[in-house]
């Protein structure tokens, strides 16, 4: 359910969702209200006043009775739950003179339309079970057991091929089975790669068991795994999970993955720990609703070059090593159990293909998601994170690129970077005269770190305030407690140490700044080289999709005034979540769809940025804020004060 917040005296007007929190819904519509403490409710600083409606509100220590019953509310501890308007109150100067802060240009990445990106889908999965009653052999029919099965098979389906089999534990089994069963068993069938080939006896199971039909969709982050399953009946996600990347303790991003696996036994080791993360997401999700693993009967998997050859075992020494050629680009049909992975003996893992070391399964599985490579629209595809992935086309072609952004959108390399997890600041305005902060953070508890789109919004917002300048330098000629000098420079103060968690100020520095300005400017680079190499630019661009968990939190406005997107009409923007795990749920619930993941890659054309004098200069001339030439950013001109 939908609600509408009007926000006075600026009178602006945001559409939410229901039960979402009022200081987070005022920091998504621009408007400023001061904020401290992230949203914990103890600075009492967010006060404002529901002129009409109501919220579901915690009754706050720092109001007063008659406060209260005058209608004030701390914004961070009120829930929207009808139309609201809300009077928030004018900020004062220095001598007592009311300030009107500016509303900002604001806008989340729209997620709308999305049912054609993605089309639809029918329940029709890879594997199947099928319920059979097989003639008990007499001596006047005593064909073998395995053709007697066959023979079933085929009666049941009078136009399917001749289904096949490939592992002996299945004839070992048969004939006690059969009896056991008194001759009325369950085939899983795994349905032919291509139409052309036949189905494939996996396993059998004693009894009528068709209504028990599981699948797992598995997305393998370098940080994250995130596990789906779904009940292939229906086709409806019954249960979700995600756990951290056990590989983590062995190195943070991919190259130094890499690097450990070359040591004695470090292969191993990977490969052990992101078994053991699958098993934990698939515990997770197996309890939720009451299953045992060895009911999920079908695994499709998605993940970078990297992260497919380590959970196969491949050695990934000669990716990081030009000319980055990896041991393979479509990986075997794998039998989960092989790997260690907890669920039915035979059940199939299979992985989406890559493109190339550093364009993988995860980009090959969004790319198959939102159908760009069955639409005549020209579309950019973006996911944005250490490694950035790229891809421009259509139906007819496309070409990708990955580039390394390094690690600040995840909190990398910036003094109290952290990743996204509670306690975070996630989104942040400030008040163009008093330069004070409206600080939100994830769970709304006090702040102890910075995750990626909070950086992007403090970037922005103080470029736009004048704070800091486009080469990410504080402006020293403000005189204000929170800009200072720091053991890294110059900073600005987010949160003072009685506010945060760990009761040490939390800042933003020069050397974060510089950071963040090098990660998008390679972000930026590679989408200009990209777009070049087919003689194009973004004026050409229909759309633009965001892809990755990343991509929910960024404001676009915000992205757009640091240079991480371009400067184009916003109405081209989409953006589709996790489109790693969105493909793998679509191939794992309808076996046409999954049949067209090959045509995905084979359109796909690589080209290696790291080799390319182009991108190096488009590089530099992006390590501005937004960027050196700033007719490619008109819109962020107009808002920026003249230096």
């Amino acid at each position: 359910m939908k609600n509408t917040v009007t926000f006075l005296p600026d009178n602006v007007t945001i559409e939410v969702d229901s039960g979402e929190n009022l200081l987070s819904a005022a920091a998504k519509a621009g408007v400023y209200i001061q904020a401290s403490c992230g949203g914990d409710g103890v600075c009492g600083k967010c006060k404002v006043k529901i002129e009409q409606g109501e919220v579901a509100a915690n009754k706050a220590m720092q109001l007063k009775g008659d406060e209260h019953a005058e209608g004030f509310r701390l914004a961070c501890q009120s829930s929207i739950i009808q139309d609201l308007v809300v009077s928030i109150p004018a900020a004062t100067s220095k001598d007592g003179k009311a300030l009107k802060a500016k509303p900002k240009t604001t806008r989340s990445i729209s997620a709308r339309s999305l049912d054609h990106l993605i089309g639809t889908w029918q329940v029709a999965p890879p594997v199947e079970k099928r319920f059979l009653t097989l003639e008990p052999p007499t001596l006047e029919d005593n064909v073998p057991d395995l053709q007697r099965l066959m023979r079933a098979i085929k009666k049941k389906c009078h136009d399917c091929s001749e289904p096949t089999y490939d592992h002996p534990e299945l004839l070992m089994e048969l004939p006690f089975l059969l009896r056991e069963a008194n001759w009325q068993v369950t085939a899983i069938m795994l349905r032919g790669k291509r139409a052309e080939e036949p189905d494939r006896i996996i396993a059998l199971e004693a009894g009528d068991t068709t209504g028990n039909l599981y699948g797992l969709a598995v997305d393998i982050g370098t940080t994250t795994v995130c596990g789906v399953l779904i009940d292939l009946n229906s086709g409806e996600v019954i249960a979700e999970a995600s756990a951290y990347n056990d590989q983590i303790g062995c190195g943070e991003d991919v190259i130094s993955r890499i690097i450990y696996s070359q040591r004695p036994g470090g292969l191993k080791s990977l490969q052990e720990k992101v078994v053991r993360t699958i098993n934990s997401v698939i515990e997770t999700v197996c309890k939720k609703v009451m299953i045992s693993p060895s009911n999920i009967s079908y695994i499709m998997a998605a993940g970078n070059t990297i992260m497919s050859h380590l959970l196969l075992g491949l050695n990934p020494k000669y990716l990081r090593e030009s000319p980055y050629v990896p041991t393979c680009s479509h990986f075997p049909l794998t039998r989960a159990a092989a790997l260690g992975i907890h669920a039915h003996p035979s059940v199939r893992l299979f992985l989406y293909p890559s493109v190339a070391s550093y364009v993988g399964g995860d980009i090959i599985s969004g790319v198959h998601a939102c159908q760009m490579y069955k639409s005549p629209e020209l579309t950019l595809f973006i996911d944005i994170g250490t490694n950035g992935e790229i891809v421009v086309g259509n139906e007819e072609w496309m070409v990708c690129a990955a580039c390394s952004a390094g690690p600040a959108f995840e909190g990398g390399g910036i003094r109290h970077g952290m990743r996204a997890n509670a306690g975070a600041i996630e989104n942040f305005h400030i008040h163009p005269e008093t330069l004070e902060p409206m600080i939100i953070t994830i769970d709304r508890i006090k702040p102890c770190g910075i995750c990626g789109s909070g950086l992007i919004a403090i970037v922005a917002e103080l470029l736009e305030a004048g704070v800091i300048d486009q080469q990410g330098k504080f402006n020293r000629s403000l005189d204000h407690p929170r800009i200072r000098e720091g053991i890294d420079g110059h900073e600005y103060v987010l949160a003072w140490g009685k506010d945060t968690l760990m009761g040490e100020d939390i800042a933003i520095t020069e050397v974060d700044l510089d950071n963040l300005t090098r990660a998008k400017g390679a972000m930026y680079a590679g989408y200009v080289t990209l777009l070049e190499s087919v003689g194009m630019t973004f004026g050409d661009l229909d759309r633009v999709i965001m892809a990755g968990n990343f991509g929910a939190y960024i404001d676009l406005e915000q992205a757009i005034c640091i240079g991480l997107l371009p400067d184009i009409d916003r109405d081209k923007f989409y953006y589709l979540g996790n489109a790693s795990m969105l493909g793998c749920q679509i191939s794992l619930t309808d076996h046409v769809r999954f049949r067209e993941r090959m045509m995905v890659s084979s359109l796909m054309t690589n080209l290696e940025l790291s080799e390319s004098a182009q991108f190096m200069n488009h590089y530099m001339a992006s390590l501005f804020l937004p960027h050196t030439d700033m007719a490619l950013f008109p819109t962020v001109r107009d808002k920026l004060p003249r230096q």
